[in-house]
């Protein structure tokens, strides 16, 4: 159900119009107070660059901070990813920050980590050095969390990520217009789509409705199918959306039929309406497709054999389609949009500090192949030794419960602890902490070797 609930908050705050101005001012007095409850002390205050941040410190301060970015959406302050967690981590000790970030649009990579670095020195100012700052962010804010570990400058001790965006924005909206234009290309060629460069949010949301309309649509027919299988696979989308158990590795037909449903009445309507926000902040589209080789990219798609299957079953030519994707493709990329989320929301794998990572398996906005390409960058910056992650048997974007969390924020600590990691992030070793944690039922870690995320060109 929370999952569900989420979904909702999630699809409905995408398709709402900003109300913030197109610019924070350069300076604002700041402000703060503070209001004392029976367990903790809550602050509030005001960055300089108009961001606002929030705090909670328990009464029995456990001395550490745990510096909390939050996800997509509106540019409210929290300091937790929910109110169970938050009662939780507070029974535990830890205080908490975080800040609402700063800026026109809800992709706010630009001001995040600073807006975040400030706020934990605002809470310090009031409280005192903490022994220990970790630093916590939950998708896009995972992506934040990703940014202050590369440069964290003696100011956080070690990094939580949860169903982090962590392969970045270039990533991201590459392999999305993948699968939008496979969508529109394959299913609609007449109706002319519109899947980038949006000049208002109802552009975009008219774009969302239309996509996830003719998906919906093409779902009755073997041909619609198998087409909606390969848009799927450019996306990286999973093959569990909804019910107790994934279908069965070879259920071909239930794993597009959880696709579709997940593409139509969830993923198309929020990453489209999404991509405006983002294009918003680039000053432009960052993503295309001249020139991209479909066949190639999906050779790599571990979506393959459902793909081959379903053409199969609906006699049609997987080969022709991806080279009419590959003809027929002509969106290019502004230069100065690829320049600014380059610079403001793609990470280059180097860690500074000990990071642990931890992905539901099925997620459906941000896929688990994610985590195969950050691991490729931090191998390849050399930081492997600080590196680990840990996979949840679940489905949905972060959809986690308080005793996973605290299992895998107790295995960090022990990292930061001794200097080593030793077996505590093995699913074993997590399930057991997670139980003895005691903080209610919780899905179990698993072992897991995420796949290949495909098309990210970055």
């Amino acid at each position: 159900m929370r999952q569900r609930d989420l979904f909702r908050t999630l699809i409905a705050a995408a398709t709402v119009t900003l109300a913030v101005a197109a610019g924070a001012p350069a300076a604002v007095a700041a402000a703060d107070s503070a209001s004392t409850g029976s367990a903790s002390t809550h602050y509030t205050g005001l960055l300089a660059d108009g961001a606002s941040w929030i705090a909670d410190v328990p009464a029995s301060w456990n001395g550490a901070i745990i510096l909390y970015s939050h996800g997509f959406g509106p540019l409210t302050a929290q300091d937790a990813p929910d109110p169970a967690t938050q009662a939780d981590l507070l029974g535990l000790g830890y205080a908490l920050v975080g800040s609402s970030y700063s800026g026109s649009s809800w992709w706010a990579l630009a001001a995040a980590a600073k807006d975040q670095f400030a706020s934990l020195a605002a809470i310090e100012h009031r409280i005192g050095r903490p022994r220990r700052t970790i630093a916590w962010g939950e998708s896009m804010g995972g992506l934040i969390s990703a940014e202050e570990t590369q440069d964290s400058r003696g100011r956080i001790d070690g990094t939580l990520t949860t169903c982090g965006l962590v392969a970045g924005a270039l990533s991201l909206n590459n392999y999305q217009l993948d699968g939008e234009y496979a969508l529109s290309e394959l299913l609609a060629p007449s109706q002319q789509i519109q899947l980038a460069g949006y000049a208002t949010a109802g552009q975009a949301g008219a774009a969302a409705t239309a996509l996830a309309a003719v998906t919906a649509g093409a779902q009755s027919t073997a041909e619609g199918r198998a087409r909606i299988a390969l848009a799927a696979g450019l996306l990286n989308e999973p093959t569990w959306f909804s019910g107790a158990t994934p279908p069965a590795p070879t259920d071909y037909a239930g794993q597009e039929q959880q696709q579709a449903d997940e593409l139509s009445n969830f993923v198309l309507p929020f990453i489209i309406s999404a991509r405006y926000q983002i294009e918003l902040a680039a000053d432009g589209n960052s993503s295309f497709t001249r020139g991209v080789d479909y066949t190639r990219i999906l050779r790599r798609s571990s979506y393959l054999p459902e793909v081959k299957a379903l053409y199969r079953a609906a006699d049609l030519s997987l080969d022709h389609d991806l080279s009419a994707l590959t003809r027929h493709a002509d969106v290019t990329a502004d230069p100065g949009a690829v320049a600014t989320l380059a610079r403001t929301s793609m990470v280059t794998g180097h860690l500074s500090v000990p990071e642990l990572d931890i992905h539901t398996i099925d997620d459906q906005l941000v896929p688990i192949q994610q985590e195969n390409w950050y691991r490729q960058r931090v191998i390849r910056a050399g930081s492997s030794a600080l590196f680990r992650q840990a996979f949840v048997d679940a489905t949905g974007h972060c959809n986690f419960q308080p005793a996973g969390y605290v299992a895998a924020l107790r295995a960090l600590e022990h990292r930061l602890d001794t200097g080593r990691w030793g077996d505590v992030t093995q699913p074993g070793v997590l399930n057991a902490a997670a139980s003895a944690a005691g903080l209610g039922s919780f899905d179990p870690y698993l072992p897991f070797r995420p796949p290949a995320l495909v098309n990210a060109r970055s």
